[in-house]
């Protein structure tokens, strides 16, 4: 499975994509920034932001984009300039009919250093040790990124398969009551 992990943000939208399965050895595939200008206004940024995924979806096509599911802090305006970013990358992905899976900050914590309120130096040294990386990605919006895609491959994977489980015993059930 290729994934398209996205850490948005309006000056610094983390972009990483990883190739694997849950129980097997992980490879990065690519990993960076799509940056805009802090001074632009907001609807270019946006624009540059959607070309930057573009170029990314373009390049190594993924399977599924996993994106940082925004939650509520102190600061409305990051708030809302993250959410903005997060809404274009899952249009992006929307447009090429590919799947979008949000994981919230502390799943994705949890998933690759085994405890949701890791910091970002531990969530960069995990993800340097499972890709074999030779140090952190810098920036940590680029770790971030490659944390998603490790959280969505090792999570998703399961989540899915218990979701068809679950839709298989509900589709039989309904066939025994109807018979």
């Amino acid at each position: 499975m290729r994934v398209l992990g996205v850490d948005p943000g309006l000056t610094r939208c983390g972009v990483g994509v990883v190739d694997g399965t849950a129980g097997r050895p992980l490879t990065m595939v690519g990993v960076g920034v799509v940056r805009t200008p802090a001074d632009a206004e907001i609807g270019h940024r946006l624009v540059l932001i959607e070309q930057g995924l573009e170029a990314w979806l373009d390049e190594f096509r993924p399977e599924v984009v996993a994106v940082e599911r925004v939650f509520s802090q102190h600061n409305v305006r990051t708030v809302m300039g993250t959410a903005q970013a997060s809404a274009v990358a899952m249009l992006c992905a929307a447009r090429r009919g590919l799947p979008v899976r949000l994981h919230t900050p502390s799943e994705v914590k949890a998933a690759v250093s085994g405890s949701g309120r890791a910091d970002k130096a531990q969530v960069g040294a995990m993800v340097t040790r499972l890709l074999r990386l030779d140090a952190p990605p810098k920036p940590a919006d680029a770790a971030d990124a490659l944390a998603l895609a490790i959280c969505q491959i090792w999570r998703g994977t399961a989540t899915n398969r218990l979701q068809q489980a679950v839709a298989a015993h509900q589709s039989a059930r309904t066939q025994e009551s109807a018979t």
